[in-house]
């Protein structure tokens, strides 16, 4: 079996490194989609992983491997999205059959887009270091979604399918539904058992497994399964590593649960056993459509990281998927920095000063709960310079990146809500911890630095009629227009006035 984890004989007589479709075609269970923005899946894969889209002049272009089988050129979209912004608008399937991921397309749940349709994710939202290269992933927060509902070669009806995606273990929530695998091919609720998905999450609507979660369970429609029936499966253990390898699988009669850590060791297995008991789950009435960080019928409320994924012809064995696991801890997912620019100091007092030729008097400031540009100096009083100053504090969502508290009203941070800059005491709460993080990049003007929010990673501060917004480039609404965007956006942080 080692031969599978590292090396296939081709038709040459010569050696190369594996990929996870690979090891799977040995196994007797072929890839039939595979999808990926941080890596080639077969070893000799050299097509395009993905394409983006820039904010300024809707040009697209594709990211291929750096060689046959290998990492994403992230450089090469370094360079095409340098100073604006850029959105994944499609995410290509590696197997030859077409199953590509598109932006997701209204359903039984419509999403944020006018017509309906879900949101792109940042192409920048989710940096990675894998094998000593960079890489991005696909950062979906709530309302973002890909989706193929005329699938080729995938299962259907009972018919036999595994499926592994790599998922970033800290981000996720209790929505419903960030999944990757087999949906309904109307983006509607068709009852049980048209679904066989990998969910990751906290919801515990439905199953749940053992501790406050997260859990790889699976989306069977109209329920999320840790066991045989909705309920809790204490054997399905919460799992938080930072990069989390999930699986599920199914044949008739049959299913299966397996996770672990994608950067080190195996795969344990959390269930195994027979389908639920409750009527449509067996057999299985599976459509083959392919979704992305949604549920079948659309549901966008679940948040989640993508890095890589596939799903087969065939009941995968165990030793297949060590053998997959095995590839997936060599590739060297590793993390790396959420900021660049100008540095901040954490403890340190700073203000944020805007960039628009109309405005650079003006700093950002609070008026109660209120954010808000005001001209500030060194002769306004105590009050509006308290006012104009916040703290520099590690961030409360994530470590990686910063949170900003009032000088003048300790406790309080800066926080997105409705994507409306406001100031509001710390709560505790994961949602209240995420929506006031933040994580500074170069300014997209040229200028100091762009204050992109952490969980949502298409949205950044932008004062707009001097009101402040986490604000995306063009978008549903009249702060996301697109004109002065990277003026609007970009900010000289230098010490507070307080």
């Amino acid at each position: 079996m080692k031969g599978l984890i590292a090396l296939v004989l081709l038709a040459t007589s010569s050696f190369v490194a594996a990929g996870p479709c690979d090891i799977y075609a040995s196994g007797g269970t072929p890839c039939v989609a595979a999808h990926s923005t941080t890596r080639a899946l077969f070893n000799n894969f050299s097509g395009a992983l993905y394409q983006v889209r820039r904010g300024s002049d809707n040009a697209t272009t594709n990211i291929s491997p750096l060689s046959a089988g290998g990492v994403a050129n992230a450089t090469s979209q370094d360079s095409f999205c340098a100073q604006t912004t850029c959105l994944i608008t499609t995410i290509f399937d590696q197997t030859g059959r077409g199953n590509h991921l598109n932006q997701a397309p209204p359903g039984g749940f419509n999403g944020p887009d006018p017509n309906g349709f879900d949101n792109l994710a940042s192409a920048t939202g989710a940096p990675v270091i894998l094998g000593g290269h960079k890489a991005y992933g696909v950062f979906i927060s709530p309302g973002t979604g890909y989706r193929n509902n005329t699938a080729s070669g995938t299962a259907k009806g009972d018919a036999a399918q595994g499926m592994y995606a790599v998922f970033d273990g800290t981000h996720f929530n209790g929505g419903c539904c960030f999944d990757y695998g087999n949906a309904e091919t109307s983006s509607r609720d068709t009852g049980n058992g048209h679904m066989e998905a990998i969910y990751f999450g906290s919801s515990t609507t439905w199953g749940t497994g053992s501790g406050n979660g997260p859990w790889i369970m699976a989306d069977l429609e109209n329920g999320l399964f840790s066991g045989s029936n909705v309920h809790l499966n204490s054997g399905d253990q919460t799992i938080n590593d930072r990069f989390v390898t999930a699986v599920v699988k199914g044949q008739p009669g049959n299913w299966a649960i397996r996770g672990g850590n994608a950067a080190s060791g195996s795969l344990t297995t959390f269930w195994n056993g027979p389908r639920p008991s409750v009527s449509g789950y067996n057999p299985m009435s599976k459509e083959g459509a392919i979704i992305l960080g949604i549920g079948g019928d659309n549901s966008n409320g679940a948040q989640g990281t993508f890095y890589e994924g596939v799903m087969t012809s065939g009941f995968p064995s165990d030793a297949t998927e060590n053998s997959v696991q095995a590839n997936i801890v060599d590739a060297g997912y590793a993390t790396t920095s959420l900021t660049s620019g100008p540095a901040l100091t954490v403890g340190s007092s700073i203000s944020f000063r805007a960039t628009t030729a109309c405005c650079t008097t003006r700093f950002i400031a609070h008026t109660g709960s209120a954010v808000n540009t005001q001209v500030v100096d060194s002769s306004s009083n105590t009050t509006l310079k308290q006012q104009a100053s916040w703290s520099v504090r590690t961030g409360l969502g994530n470590s990686a990146c910063f949170s900003f508290e009032s000088r003048d009203t300790p406790g309080s941070f800066i926080r997105h809500f409705n994507f409306v800059l406001v100031v509001n005491a710390n709560d505790g709460s994961k949602e209240f911890s995420e929506d006031a993080t933040f994580c500074p990049q170069a300014g997209l003007n040229g200028q100091g630095n762009t204050i992109k929010s952490w969980n949502y990673p298409t949205r950044a501060f932008r004062h707009f009629d001097n009101n402040l917004f986490a604000a995306s480039n063009g978008g549903v609404h009249y702060f996301d227009a697109p004109a002065q965007y990277n003026d609007d956006a970009s900010f000289v942080i230098s010490a507070g006035f307080a």
